[in-house]
């Protein structure tokens, strides 16, 4: 199994990113979008189970949209107004259960993270 994070770059305050998460290996049930600033712990973005239900963090919520395209194989994670604060390495999570919480703990593969930078 692998995911394979990207979309990351550099935008201006206000701006917007798409980042996408290709897996390959098998489909789970829920995938997650964490981010991780430097000098601060990982934390939850956003998940998704199965093809509709879909959770977030209350920083990001009515900017932030989490989907997948299960023909693809691919999860995404829309990313509008963005602000200096998101800036971090956003990585992508996948769970072979339903997602009940916004801990790491229920994910059994991560990708390898994509930088996201808002400059003000």
């Amino acid at each position: 199994v692998q995911l394979q994070a990207s979309g990351g770059g550099l935008v201006q305050a206000g701006g917007s990113l798409r980042l996408s998460c290709a897996v390959s290996g098998r489909t789970f049930v829920s995938y997650g979008w964490f981010r991780q600033a430097p000098g601060k712990e990982r934390e939850f973005v956003a998940h998704i189970i199965w093809t509709s239900t879909t959770y977030y963090a209350d920083s990001v919520k009515g900017r932030f949209t989490i989907s997948r395209d299960n023909a693809k194989n691919t999860v995404y994670l829309q990313m509008n107004s963005l602000r200096p604060e998101d800036t971090a390495v956003y990585y992508c999570a996948a769970s072979r259960f339903i997602v009940e919480d916004a801990t790491t703990e229920p994910y059994d593969y991560w990708g390898q993270g994509t930088q996201v930078t808002v400059s003000s």
